[in-house]
């Protein structure tokens, strides 16, 4: 994901919440693994979080590559164009394979966030 200085606190807020969100108290072996995303509209795919999110929505034209947070409790990441009301979470740079990762109808994605070494 591509952060800049000055979302930089917000983005890192979301993506602790992010896995938080994810984590099941029981057993590691029950621990959620990705999101299962569905097609939705042939630009994007959409996946439940099953808890809500801060949100800080505005409205935007989406790429493909942009992953952003939709009503506060569902993850979308684009392999088109949209344009609606969402928080931006981040962007994929490296589009290479990425509408055919996606593939059609549900796939189950997993989200890491990289930190550079300093």
């Amino acid at each position: 994901m591509k952060n800049n200085k000055k979302g930089d606190s917000a983005k890192i807020e979301i993506e602790l919440l992010l896995r938080k969100a994810l984590r099941v108290q029981q057993e590691p072996s029950q621990q959620i693994n990705g999101i299962l995303m569905s097609d939705y509209s042939g630009f994007e795919k959409v996946g439940a979080l099953g808890t809500s999110l801060p949100a800080s929505n505005s409205q935007t034209t989406t790429q493909a590559g942009d992953i952003v947070l939709y009503n506060g409790n569902q993850i979308v990441v684009f392999y088109g164009s949209n344009s609606w009301s969402y928080t931006r979470l981040g962007h994929i740079d490296n589009l290479t394979g990425w509408e055919e990762a996606l593939g059609s109808g549900d796939v189950m994605v997993t989200f890491s966030l990289t930190v550079p070494v300093r």
